[in-house]
């Protein structure tokens, strides 16, 4: 698995993943920082990572486009949790998700709940 932080998360939250084990880098790290929700989903695709965001901008250029890449972890109420507590929730889900996420998927993950949509959105 191969993940890009968006820059509304902390660069912990990728830190935290690294060292783990998971190839994972932010925004920040490719001079990224600012720039448009399509030009980071393009560097994604290019870059065949999936996008770990609390923003939801993201499935709405998926489902306009139609597009079947990047696939993307949509962290609900991120903005209530640290980004120990992102981390956490991130490991403790994406093992589970790692077929998914290698087809093609929007993932809605919350405290509470996970949801996988499949590629291109309808």
């Amino acid at each position: 698995m191969r993940f890009l932080v968006d820059e509304n998360l902390s660069p912990r939250v990728a830190e935290l993943l690294c060292d783990k084990g998971i190839d994972t880098t932010h925004v920040l790290d490719h001079g990224l920082g600012g720039s448009p929700d399509t030009e980071v989903s393009t560097f994604a695709v290019t870059e065949r990572r999936s996008i770990i965001s609390a923003d939801s901008d993201f499935t709405t250029l998926l489902a306009l486009s139609r597009g079947t890449a990047p696939s993307l972890v949509l962290l609900r109420s991120g903005d209530q949790l640290k980004p120990d507590a992102q981390a956490a929730l991130l490991l403790a889900n994406l093992p589970a998700l790692e077929d998914d996420l290698e087809q093609g998927v929007v993932v809605s993950l919350s405290t509470t709940h996970v949801r996988v949509r499949r590629l291109p959105l309808r």
